[in-house]
């Protein structure tokens, strides 16, 4: 399985269009394998999705996402895990052990409009406050 986490920095950024890296991670037998950092190629709708299953991604982990988004990967047959925070080397931890748990988007409807990958800010007020 191949699982991408939307990355920004050293943890999950919050809305998996916006983040500036995807942490791509290959889990075979219950053990991480490769692990690759992929540039966002643009937050335009549907092509994240198509990109990351072009790389073979079968499971997409961010803190949130819009229904449209969630629609094209259900499409491609990528499962989608939503409400995760923290660190990355923690969730790949997680998810080595098969633990991670998903939660509420943390992103609210209308929040990504008309936004590209350039947008520093999100409208989540968790980032208001520096938090993740």
């Amino acid at each position: 399985m191949k699982v991408a986490i939307s990355t920004d920095g050293d943890f999950v950024s919050a809305h998996f269009g916006r983040c500036p890296t995807f942490t791509i991670v290959e889990i075979k037998d219950g053990k991480i394998g490769q692990k690759e950092t992929v540039k966002n190629p643009g937050h335009e709708p549907g092509y994240i999705p198509n990109f990351l299953h072009q790389k073979g991604v079968n499971c997409i982990v961010c803190g949130g996402m819009g229904m449209r988004a969630a629609g094209f990967f259900n499409e491609l047959g990528i499962q989608t895990v939503v409400g995760i925070s923290g660190k990355i080397e923690d969730i790949v931890k997680s998810l080595e052990k098969g633990t991670l748990k998903g939660g509420e988007s943390l992103c609210s409807p209308g929040e990504g409009k008309g936004y590209g990958v350039e947008k520093t800010i999100c409208d989540h007020p968790h980032e208001e406050n520096n938090e993740h």
